[in-house]
């Protein structure tokens, strides 16, 4: 049975409605180079299969199109092989994908775009590299503004303005680039988007990529942000949006739909002497989800040995948890107590350079004499001596 109802059970009403999914920023290919090689593989790896459960769910809401709103692809090297895994990606939906260059992949002469319409894309698969108005079947008119290079000046959503649609159309603007005015943090002095676009050119929906998280602008003009997250930052990431647009004119209906794959999260957490507990709980999420996290721990305050040693154990438990675990410790101190000290029962040249440890801990080398002792407390607990 149809999601959406058809012209048919609508007792003969023609059908304007006009339903699509939102998103932008896919990024296919992306490095990630500031995490370990064999974590770069996963993640990169993820960014397709996000764009295949896109690809499946398009397919499953019978919407009529999905909108890219730039950056598809995070480099304009990309390789031929990505170029093909991208193609395969989209295969589970039959209908029409609108694809739209954007600073990371602006339409250039020797970009992914034309090397990938030489691998010959299927005729649903519409690269919208050009400011020409698309028709979306006999509903709507898509006015793409896309970048041809990484970083213009002007605004190129302007055409949008004068571009002559019929009325019974549904006018949806297609961009990538920052409406300065809005963004909740310094954006780009380049690819500006006026604010008020979506009223300056009669539009009934304007489909915004480059901000990485899901936000509105106004009724009409959303960010979808980044399906899957590439960075430590609190902006919703990690949805599309499903967007329903009954008739030219009508206000449309959005549903952010969550459908990342890896979430990132970042913490800071003041530990206290023998307060370590489960670094586990504090992320507040199932266990059966914790392998889905890249989780990033700023760790602050002052501590014993033996506190240092328990934390030590937790970390390596949550790290073998997730699928990555990065640690801050700069801001955690390491004051060792007198039965820390007595703790390490040892003798001969371990004990004498202990006790050369502890006179270095009020000089100006007491950082070392702290982390040396910390290990070599480690060192004792974990053998049992």
């Amino acid at each position: 049975m149809p999601l959406y109802p058809t012209c048919s059970e609508k007792e003969g009403f023609e059908d304007l409605s006009v339903r699509f999914l939102h998103t932008a920023d896919l990024q296919i290919g992306k490095g990630f180079g500031q995490l370990p090689s064999e974590i770069s593989v996963v993640l990169r790896n993820a960014r397709l299969e996000t764009l295949k459960k896109i690809a499946v769910l398009a397919r499953e809401r019978r919407v009529d199109a999905v909108l890219v709103a730039g950056d598809c692809f995070d480099d304009i090297a990309v390789g031929d092989e990505t170029l093909r895994r991208f193609k395969v990606a989209l295969e589970p939906f039959g209908g029409t994908w609108v694809l739209l260059p954007g600073n990371h992949d602006p339409a250039t002469a020797e970009s992914p775009w034309s090397r990938l319409k030489r691998l010959t894309l299927p005729d649903n698969v519409i690269v919208a590299d050009e400011p020409i108005p698309i028709a979306l079947g006999d509903k709507a008119m898509i006015l793409p503004a896309p970048l041809k290079r990484r970083r213009d000046a002007a605004d190129l959503t302007e055409w949008f303005d004068t571009a002559e649609t019929d009325d019974h159309l549904i006018r949806i603007g297609l961009a990538h680039g920052s409406v300065r005015e809005f963004l909740p943090e310094a954006s780009e002095a380049a690819n500006p988007v006026a604010m008020d676009r979506d009223i300056r050119a009669r539009l009934d929906y304007l489909a915004l990529g480059d901000w990485h998280g899901k936000l509105q602008v106004t009724d009409r003009t959303w960010y979808a942000g980044t399906p899957e997250p590439d960075r430590f930052r609190a902006n919703e990431p990690g949805y599309i949006l499903n967007v329903a647009i009954e008739a030219p004119g009508a206000k449309p209906t959005i549903e952010p739909v969550a459908v990342a794959e890896y979430r990132w999260m970042e913490q800071t957490r003041d530990i206290m002497p023998g307060g370590t507990d489960d670094v586990s709980q504090g992320l507040d999420i199932p266990a059966a989800e914790l392998s889905r996290l890249i989780v990033r721990l700023e760790l602050q305050g002052t501590i014993d040995l033996s506190t240092h040693a328990a934390l030590d154990e937790d970390l390596g438990d949550l790290r073998a948890r997730v699928q990555y675990l990065e640690v801050d410790d700069a801001g955690l101190v390491v004051e060792p107590t007198e039965d820390d000290l007595d703790m390490i029962d040892t003798t001969g040249f371990v004990r004498t350079g202990m006790e050369r440890l502890r006179e270095q801990l009020n000089g100006p080398d007491a950082e070392t004499a702290r982390r040396a002792l910390a290990l070599l407390y480690g060192l004792h607990h974990q053998t049992g001596g």
